[in-house]
């Protein structure tokens, strides 16, 4: 039998070659996938469900870029066989590794019910989530302001607030600041389909302004069937060039005052951009996190000629065309109002 002896040269040469495979894998296997869209990506393992099939979705998902690295690392590390099935939010630039290391853990089991207040400011929603699943009240209140965890939730403000969207959830108990806040975006998100962006592109109106002037609505308004004829009235004035003059753009400013929010003459001169009785548009951002009906009222504003509205003392409002019908509005309520003291 002849046997194969290699020069140093050769020896060198597969040492180089097999050097740089391995280099090339296991940059592969701990580099970070960058996910397209740059959002953070749901994900769900069923029950029983093989890892060859895992691996594909999440090829197919984007949240990897190769299925079949992935399947290799699952192999070599004996990790095939040890994911769990469960739901699963993976960040935009997670390794390989971090990925198989997450479904190892498994998903979320056990969850909790909680109903969150359409327009609410972000500091109560910080406090409420803190209270309901026992999370960091000062950790959301940081996070919403990161620049690099709003950054890979694709979202191009200074805050948070008004990319949350208020409803009723089931929460995994287990679950994390990020975890919850990227789920109440996620679903924030769901409301701007392709009808939705058409509808932006109609009325000239980004999805940050959309959300501000829908944070303004619920702000303004308890009463849903009257969401899209203020939203009507707040466009109007902005064809006009007129001050919008909301109330809620002004609370937005004293809301960490303890007493009431009600709205006094001293507070509307508040120098800033958000007090809309001295600058006219719409605020830098939304004031609050408006909910469904509001963002829809935001999208499809109702069609009139009312410029002015006020409260009724019924909990609904009054509309006006004409400032002198909005005087006599505002007398009717002052005079109601009077009579309640």
């Amino acid at each position: 039998m002849n046997r194969v002896i290699l020069t140093k040269d050769q020896i060198y040469i597969l040492s180089a070659v097999f050097g740089f495979l391995v280099g090339v894998l296991t940059f592969s296997f701990y580099a970070p996938n960058y996910f397209p869209d740059s959002q953070s990506k749901r994900f769900k393992v069923e029950q029983g469900e093989r890892f060859k099939s895992v691996a594909e979705r999440l090829e197919e998902s984007e949240i990897i870029p190769n299925a079949f690295t992935f399947k290799l690392i699952g192999f070599i590390t004996g990790s095939d066989s040890k994911i769990k099935a469960g739901e699963y939010i993976f960040k935009n630039g997670m390794t390989y590794f971090e990925i198989l290391d997450k479904l190892k853990r498994g998903g979320n089991g056990e969850q909790k019910l909680v109903t969150i207040q359409e327009g609410i400011w972000q500091h109560k929603l910080a406090k409420l989530l803190s209270e309901q699943l026992d999370l960091d009240e000062k950790k959301i209140m940081e996070l919403s302001v990161d620049k690099n965890f709003l950054s890979d939730l694709g979202i191009n403000a200074k805050t948070l607030e008004g990319y949350l969207l208020p409803e009723t959830y089931y929460f995994h108990i287990g679950s994390n600041e990020e975890d919850v806040l990227i789920k109440l975006h996620y679903e924030m998100e769901k409301l701007f389909d392709d009808k939705a962006l058409k509808q932006m592109e109609v009325l000239g109106m980004s999805k940050h302004e959309i959300l501000t002037m829908a944070s303004i609505i619920d702000g303004e308004s308890n009463h849903v069937d009257e969401f899209k004829r203020i939203s009507g009235v707040y466009y109007n004035r902005l064809k006009k060039g007129m001050p919008l003059q909301a109330d809620p753009t002004v609370q937005y400013l004293i809301r960490e005052r303890k007493r009431n929010n009600r709205v006094l003459y001293k507070d509307l001169e508040i120098n800033s951009p958000y007090n809309t009785y001295k600058y006219t548009g719409l605020p830098p951002g939304p004031i609050n996190n408006p909910g469904k009906s509001a963002v829809e009222a935001a999208l499809y504003p109702e069609e009139h000629d009312y410029y002015f509205f006020v409260a009724s003392g019924r909990g609904d409002h009054v509309f006006a065309k004409t400032n002198r019908e909005h005087s006599l509005n505002v007398s009717k309520y002052r005079r109601w109002r009077e009579s309640q003291k």
